[in-house]
């Protein structure tokens, strides 16, 4: 029978229904082929697909994580597979089919699922508990134990999609996260809240995370009472990315729209200049400093216009390289670094700039890394040019090399709009 079947299926796929004495079968052929056929349908036997979640071919396993058909303990075998690849998959799958489990009529299965998912919650690569945030983002029916638990998490990567979308935090949910923050750009990620209420956006406020409160500026639906605003409009002189957000905003009082007016760009002071409720005293006060403003930028200008040139006669003699941006950094000349990092990424100046005014360690890290320059280039920049204070920095491992995996640097950048 056995040589029947082999000779049956011999040169051709599997035919559309097969009894599980034929999948039992195909299994005792040893032939790998068959098997990677037999691996991704999902109406073959539960039985034969859990004996094929311990295959030693990792591939074998993979599309047994990936296929729906497997039955749930052949799952929880697989949420401790060796080979991440496997669990990864797997992440992806329970995650997508987790939420559309009916809890009374499937009560066993979810079980079994639900403790595959926290397994891979606490999976120790952080690209496999990615996954499993990225899918269950925007999830009601799974266990919030898990949301909280992918929403604490130290990577970044992790933890942004969850505190940025999941319905599944409440308001003293993100205060408790904000307070105790230890992944840089979690606080960002909170601010960027579809509705932030007024609560949680002063407890952003309160941390006085620069990138986060850029955030919630420039977040339309974010509730920000107008006491909070005029504190942050104080402080905001000294933080370029802050003036775009507050300008925006339709709180702001006229004492705040003044304030404004003496310290942020020329663009602004034009929007500022259209609001509907100012008074004549303060559209006069406007129009002064953007005239004002205007000759000031013709200056600035010049000296950009000034550092292009500088970078590009570098490159013509082969010199554009991390001696040369470590020397501009140090020099304290921000325009001749932004012209030479848009030059070695291959990116338009503007974006450089965004990450200069986010004021973003990881993110500056991950740029000169993409420009192909050493973690010393990034220290100076952090150093000379963002003057960042020890809490804030980036520090090279062992010294010398990149404190970031590649995964990481590229989402920091993809953050940005930037492909890694």
């Amino acid at each position: 029978m056995l040589r029947n079947l082999i000779r049956r299926l011999s040169g051709a796929s599997l035919p559309e229904k097969l009894s599980y004495e034929e999948s039992r079968k195909i299994l005792e052929t040893r032939a790998n082929e068959l098997k990677k056929e037999l691996c991704v349908r999902e109406d073959v036997a539960p039985e034969i697909l859990y004996y094929l979640a311990t295959d030693p071919d990792p591939k074998i396993r993979k599309e047994i994580a990936a296929n729906r058909g497997t039955p749930a303990q052949a799952d929880l075998v697989l949420a401790a597979d060796d080979s991440t690849d496997v669990r990864c998959e797997l992440a992806r799958k329970i995650a997508r089919i987790l939420p559309d489990l009916d809890p009374d009529e499937e009560r066993r299965t979810r079980e079994l699922l639900v403790a595959a998912l926290e397994k891979l919650a606490r999976d120790v690569f952080p690209r496999v508990r990615a996954i499993l945030a990225e899918e269950l983002k925007s999830a009601t029916n799974v266990p919030a134990s898990v949301v909280k638990r992918l929403a604490r998490d130290l990577e970044t990567m992790v933890s942004a999609p969850i505190l940025q979308y999941s319905p599944l935090l409440s308001d003293d949910d993100l205060i408790e996260i904000i307070a105790g923050a230890k992944a840089d750009g979690a606080l960002e990620a909170i601010a960027r809240r579809n509705g932030l209420s007024s609560k949680v956006s002063d407890a952003v406020i309160s941390s006085f995370d620069v990138p986060a409160v850029a955030a919630l500026l420039v977040n339309r639906s974010a509730q920000i009472r107008e006491e909070a605003l005029d504190r942050l409009v104080e402080e905001a002189e000294a933080v370029e990315t802050w003036h775009s957000g507050i300008v925006m905003r339709a709180e702001l009082s006229v004492r705040a729209v003044r304030r404004i007016a003496g310290f942020v760009g020329a663009s602004l002071l034009q929007t500022l200049s259209t609001r509907a409720s100012l008074d004549a005293e303060t559209a006069q006060h406007i129009g002064i400093r953007l005239r004002e403003r205007l000759s000031e930028e013709k200056a600035l200008t010049a000296r950009d216009e000034d550092a292009e040139g500088e970078v590009e006669r570098a490159a013509k003699r082969g010199a554009l390289d991390d001696g040369f941006v470590a020397a501009a950094a140090e020099a304290g000349s921000k325009a001749t670094v932004i012209c030479a990092l848009a030059r070695l990424n291959r990116l338009p100046s503007a974006a450089i700039e965004r990450i200069f005014a986010a004021r973003s360690a990881k993110a500056i890290t991950a740029l000169v890394w993409r420009a192909g320059l050493p973690m010393r280039v990034a220290m100076k920049i952090q150093t000379f040019l963002l003057k960042l204070t020890q809490r804030e920095m980036v520090f090279a491992r062992a010294g010398v090399g990149f404190p970031l995996s590649e995964d990481e640097m590229r989402w920091h950048l993809s953050y940005f709009g930037i492909n890694g």
